[in-house]
């Protein structure tokens, strides 16, 4: 009988309970947490005089040697230690004695999975936000080239207006930018540590919270150990916040998926980024944007997961809670390398400017500029004006033209108090370069936001 906690008990536990409870084969990935969060509780327990000196550089000694075991691939890790932190306190004794034994008072694995767990989330809140970064700055490279790249803004999937390519990626830029702030916006709430709850109500022992929390690098320490032990808000905002940013890397994709098939043609994935088909030779798959939109349900799956698991659990600390992790662990990998095979998709995309500015000449993009017009220079009401403006698309229609194609005369016919100046309205690239209001499409305007998300970003 091995067991940390068998002093209670008669029986050893069945080999099926040791499979069932066990959590160290994936919770093992917060080693270097876990022994970060030792050598400070340690290094708090000698400041209070709880170890002495001795004891602290044996612990700290024998820790060290714990992690380079572990990361040399020499730390044997048992199901029947259960988790991590039994695991490590084990190896730990073996190597030093008693003073292994004493790492830890005043403290319970309510509380060390906690502080573990709560640091892995930060750690990956700032490493997320490092990549965002890099996807965005790609995108702003790219936008800097196609300020004045003509192609078709839609609603509905329908040709609606026309805008330029830069403006359409600052859209994902803007997306990506609240991303980021959300993840650091998690990061600064969540920022306390839990290191001293105990197992529930806190500790009767002489320690320093806010001496440990120092030591980690949190803010402050939690407030209410109640509530803290049982806490697993952090790891529910991360998979919100990733979540929540796969689904704006699946709405790209699929652009992306759109925008290389045939009936599209704007752009063209590099081979590097693309796989072909095992039957037919001509194929070349967006299989990239494709797995993005696919591994964005994955995520989704890990929040409704965890969401579900902490819907009914009674405080404090349920075992419930082992439930947390795997789904963490598995949605930031799945994040780290969507946002880093992203950000190379993009930068070796190739762009038919040519194609984009072709479909731009199909869907009366500039039929709102007519309606403008005649409120503008005629003094017509709106809803005349809109009334007026679908003649002209069925008479381009019937003519088999575009709007921005068709003679002066013609629009005269069907209202006389047409100008010839209107033929200048209907150019789509005056139609772009027309919506200056702030935030708009014009090249002035997508310059202007440019310049701002190259300063927030820190490039040039």
């Amino acid at each position: 009988m091995d067991k940390m906690w068998s002093g209670r008990f008669s029986k050893g536990a069945s080999s099926l309970l040791d499979a069932f409870n066990a959590s160290i084969m994936f919770d093992r990935k917060l080693y270097r947490e876990d022994i970060e969060g030792s050598i400070a509780h340690a290094t708090m327990l000698a400041k209070q005089n709880i170890l002495t000196q001795e004891e602290l550089d044996s612990i700290i000694k024998g820790l060290n040697q714990v992690k380079d075991e572990i990361e040399s691939g020499e730390f044997e890790w048992k199901i029947s230690d259960e988790d991590l932190h039994m695991g490590i306190e084990k190896r730990l004794t073996a190597l030093i004695g008693d003073a292994g034994k004493k790492l830890h008072t005043a403290r319970s694995r309510n509380d060390q999975v906690a502080v573990d767990f709560r640091r892995y989330v930060l750690r990956k809140n700032k490493e997320l936000v490092i990549a965002i970064k890099q996807v965005m700055a790609v995108l702003v490279q790219t936008a800097s080239n196609h300020t004045q790249t003509l192609l078709p803004g839609m609603t509905h999937l329908q040709h609606a207006q026309p805008i330029n390519f830069a403006f359409h990626l600052l859209a994902y830029v803007s997306m990506f930018k609240r991303d980021i702030e959300r993840f650091e916006s998690s990061y600064e709430r969540n920022n306390f540590s839990p290191l001293g709850c105990a197992a529930l109500a806190g500790t009767p022992h002489k320690i320093d919270r806010e001496y440990t929390a120092e030591l980690l690098g949190f803010n402050s320490v939690s407030v209410n150990c109640l509530d803290t032990v049982s806490d697993r808000d952090f790891a529910l905002e991360i998979l919100f916040n990733i979540s929540t940013m796969m689904m704006h890397i699946s709405r790209l994709s699929e652009e992306l998926v759109m925008w290389s098939s045939y009936e599209f043609k704007f752009i063209e994935l590099s081979d590097e980024y693309s796989t072909g088909s095992s039957i037919m030779p001509q194929k070349k798959n967006p299989d990239v944007p494709e797995l993005l939109r696919g591994k964005t349900g994955r995520v989704y799956g890990s929040l409704m997961g965890l969401l579900t698991v902490m819907k009914g659990l009674p405080l404090a600390y349920n075992k419930d809670t082992q439930e947390d992790k795997e789904g963490v662990f598995d949605a930031v990998e799945t994040a780290e390398l969507s946002l880093e095979i992203l950000k190379e998709a993009l930068a070796t995309m190739d762009i038919k400017v040519d194609n984009m500015h072709k479909a731009c000449k199909v869907g009366h993009l500039s039929a709102t500029d007519l309606a403008d017009y005649l409120v503008e220079r005629c003094g017509i009401p709106f809803r005349e004006a809109h009334f007026i403006t679908g003649k002209a698309v069925a008479k381009s229609e019937e003519l088999k033209i575009d709007l921005s194609d068709i003679a002066y005369e013609e629009l005269h016919k069907i209202d006389e108090r047409i100008q010839s100046d209107v033929i200048e309205k209907l150019s789509i690239v005056n139609s772009m370069n027309a919506r200056t209001s702030q935030g708009g499409t014009s090249t002035q305007g997508t310059l202007e936001q440019l310049a701002y998300f190259k300063n927030y970003l820190g490039v040039k």
